[in-house]
């Protein structure tokens, strides 16, 4: 066993509403192109508010910062220059 085998973890589910949510808005492929690491913890963030008002907030975060483009649970970034 590999050492990014034992310390991968099992990735996120994507909910159907999240999904819905990036095809409606138009930002599945902006959701797409953040790293997996981003894109799991989204899904795993909002998957993990127990009151329905709580996992809508956050569905409207990550529109938000998808839609902005810079942002990442509210921390600012940057995209990597190609070079």
């Amino acid at each position: 066993m590999t050492l990014h085998q034992r310390f991968r973890r099992d990735l996120h589910p994507m909910p159907e509403f999240v999904m819905n949510a990036l095809l409606n808005h138009n930002l599945l492929t902006a959701f797409n192109a953040r790293p997996p690491y981003q894109r799991d913890d989204y899904l795993g963030w909002i998957g993990r508010a127990k009151r329905e008002a709580t996992k809508q907030q956050r569905l409207a975060q990550m529109l938000d910062e998808l839609r902005c483009g810079n942002m990442f649970m509210k921390l600012e970034i940057r995209p990597k220059q190609h070079q």
